[in-house]
């Protein structure tokens, strides 16, 4: 297998994925400069990982009409039902996710699982494009590096206000991008197979946030702040999102 595509070539697709999502843990860095947070602080910082999510969201359930419409779709109801599933399984456990527990640390954990789940189908779209070949593969991982750092900064504006550290919020947006590498060579080796998938792990993704940002985060920005504010930035990070996955 490794003397088919060549050791190097292997070690270079799992690097590439490896820096997308390192580039994720950048993604915490504003917060480095925030001490603490007021409650309307928090109701700010929600919306905005709720519109970069949302916009996300749409991104990937446009990238995956493009390759198959009803495997979006189906990928999408999957997604919505995982959460559903999730959450009772979860019921009134209290997990600790870093200094979080109860209801905080259960609101985080799922946006990391969310988040995650959505790496595997990056990961996958990594190897996919090195299978295109190098030089697509490089501008497709270039773009998802860039793409991760505002996913980082949507999982630390969800745990920094309800007290996470700033390394903590690094720590787990990177966590929750390590599918990336961990999926980029299989599908690498494997790219006539795990291409037909790509729609189905997209569309997963896209559900799973748009549940998550409807039901757990945008009813919690609403708390502390303005409708027409958090409206507004809903909206504008939303379409700042879109906007930056269609020119990066």
């Amino acid at each position: 297998m490794t003397e088919a595509w060549g050791m190097p070539m292997l070690l270079a697709v799992f690097v590439a994925a490896l820096v997308t999502a390192l580039a994720t843990g950048l993604g915490a860095l504003p917060f480095a400069f925030i001490r603490t947070l007021s409650e309307r602080a928090t109701s700010v910082s929600n919306a905005i990982a709720a519109g970069l999510m949302f916009g996300a969201s749409l991104g990937l359930l446009s990238e995956g009409v493009h390759h198959g419409p009803g495997r979006t779709f189906l990928g999408a109801a999957t997604g919505i039902a995982f959460i559903l599933v999730t959450q009772r399984l979860m019921g009134d456990h209290e997990p600790e996710v870093a200094s979080l527990s109860g209801a905080n640390a259960r609101k985080a954990l799922l946006f990391i699982i969310v988040m995650t789940v959505h790496s595997f189908a990056e990961g996958v779209a990594v190897g996919v494009s090195f299978g295109g070949g190098q030089s697509l593969g490089v501008a497709i991982t270039v773009a998802l590096a860039i793409h991760n750092i505002p996913e980082g900064l949507a999982i630390s504006a969800v745990m920094r206000p309800r007290g996470a550290s700033l390394w903590a919020c690094a720590g787990w947006s990177v966590f929750s991008s390590l599918p990336q590498p961990l999926m980029a060579v299989p599908a690498f080796i494997l790219v006539d197979h795990v291409r037909p998938a790509l729609p189905f792990g997209l569309g997963f993704a896209a559900g799973a946030m748009v549940y998550m940002v409807l039901i757990e985060i945008l009813p919690e920005a609403y708390d502390a702040a303005e409708s027409r504010l958090i409206a507004l930035l809903v909206g504008s990070t939303a379409i700042g999102m879109l906007l930056f996955q269609q020119y990066v």
